[in-house]
C-alpha cells in the first residue's frame, strides 16, 4: 500500500475506455508520458501490456503480480486505438468470451473499422490481429470484463463469422464445438435473417453441418 500512497495514478488516467493508456493519452497529464507511465509500471499501478500500451491496475492488486486476461487486453488495445464504439471482439475471441472456447488461445481478433497491423503482447506470447469490418454493422453486445463492458459479437454473429473463417485465430480444431456450443443460444430467425443480409447463406449451412455432427 505504501507503493500506492507514493505514486498515486491521476484521476484523469483511470477514466480511459477498458482502462488502457496510450503515452499520448497522458500528455494533458505529464510532459513526459513515457518516463511517468513507465515510473507508474515500476510501483505496481500500471501493467505494460506491449510498448505503448499501459493498463490499470485494480487498485486492491497495486503491488501483487496482475495481468487481464488476453480477450479483456486485446479489446483495450483496440479501444485505445479506435475508441471503444468501433471495435468489437470476434471469432474465436468472442467465442471465448461467450465460454464457448474453455482453452487459451494465443491470437486475439477484433474487427475494426480500418487496418492496423498485428500487435504482439510483450506479457505473454500472444498477439492481436486486426481484421478490417463495418463495425457498426455487425450484431454484437457488451459483455462485462474484467477491464470494464467491451463490444463483443452477439452468439448469431459469431456462429457466422466462425464458419465463414474457421481458420481465423489459428484455433481451427476449436471452431465446431464451439459453433455447435453457440448455436443453441441463437435465436434461429435472427440467425437466419443475418445470414441473408450478410450474405453469409453458406456458412450457415456449415454451421447447421457442424451442429448436426456435434448431435
Amino acid at each position: 500500500m505504501a507503493k500506492e500512497r507514493s505514486t498515486p495514478l491521476p484521476a484523469a488516467l483511470a477514466q480511459f475506455p477498458l482502462r488502457t493508456i496510450r503515452p499520448r493519452d497522458a500528455t494533458a497529464v505529464y510532459a513526459h508520458p513515457r518516463t511517468q507511465l513507465a515510473r507508474l509500471t515500476e510501483h505496481g499501478v500500471l501493467h505494460r501490456l506491449t510498448a505503448g500500451y499501459y493498463v490499470v491496475v485494480p487498485q486492491d492488486l497495486v503491488g501483487r503480480p496482475w495481468m487481464p486476461s488476453f480477450e479483456a487486453a486485446a479489446a483495450g488495445i483496440a479501444a485505445a486505438i479506435y475508441g471503444p464504439d468501433n471495435c468489437v471482439v470476434m471469432g474465436v475471441s468472442a467465442a471465448r468470451l461467450h465460454g464457448a472456447i474453455p482453452r487459451a488461445l494465443a491470437t486475439a481478433i477484433i474487427a475494426v473499422p480500418y487496418q492496423h497491423r498485428p500487435i504482439t503482447l510483450a506479457d505473454r506470447p500472444a498477439t492481436v490481429q486486426f481484421v478490417k469490418r463495418q463495425t457498426h454493422q455487425l450484431d454484437a453486445e457488451l459483455i462485462n470484463t474484467e477491464l470494464g463492458p467491451a463490444l463483443v459479437t452477439a452468439p448469431e454473429q459469431t456462429v457466422l463469422d466462425l464458419a465463414h473463417r474457421p481458420a481465423l485465430g489459428d484455433a481451427e480444431i476449436d471452431v465446431p464445438t464451439a459453433v455447435a456450443v453457440l448455436y443453441g443460444r441463437c435465436d434461429k430467425e435472427r440467425l437466419h435473417t443475418l445470414a441473408t443480409d450478410q450474405r453469409r447463406l453458406s456458412s450457415l449451412r456449415r454451421v447447421e453441418a457442424w451442429v448436426h455432427l456435434q448431435s
